[in-house]
């Protein structure tokens, strides 16, 4: 699947899904949907998703600071606080990559 610096969309993570599970692609894509689906809602509720060996999806709160406008870098702009999701690989996913 992997093709040294290429991203793989959607549809080909769907297809080798399929291909792993003896899945459809319909139902490979509805249980990729409903993964994707299940992280977004517990993410939204303030809770963390772990996935032992794998890695863990959470939210970071980041602090209101100050930044410069990249189109006039002489101007200084206030960034608010905000919420952004990360994904924090595993033990056995930074192994296998790193192998």
């Amino acid at each position: 699947m992997y093709r040294g610096g290429y991203t793989v969309n959607k549809a080909e993570l769907v297809t080798s899904m399929a291909e792993k599970t003896g899945l459809t692609k319909k139902d490979a894509e509805a249980s990729l949907n409903a993964f994707m689906k299940s992280v977004e809602e517990t993410l939204v509720s303030g809770e963390k998703v772990q996935l032992v060996g794998f890695g863990t999806f959470d939210v970071r709160d980041r602090k209101a600071r100050k930044g410069r406008n990249p189109r006039n870098p002489e101007q200084v702009i206030d960034i608010p606080a905000s919420k952004a999701p990360v994904f924090k690989a595993g033990k056995a996913l930074k192994e296998l990559v790193n192998a």
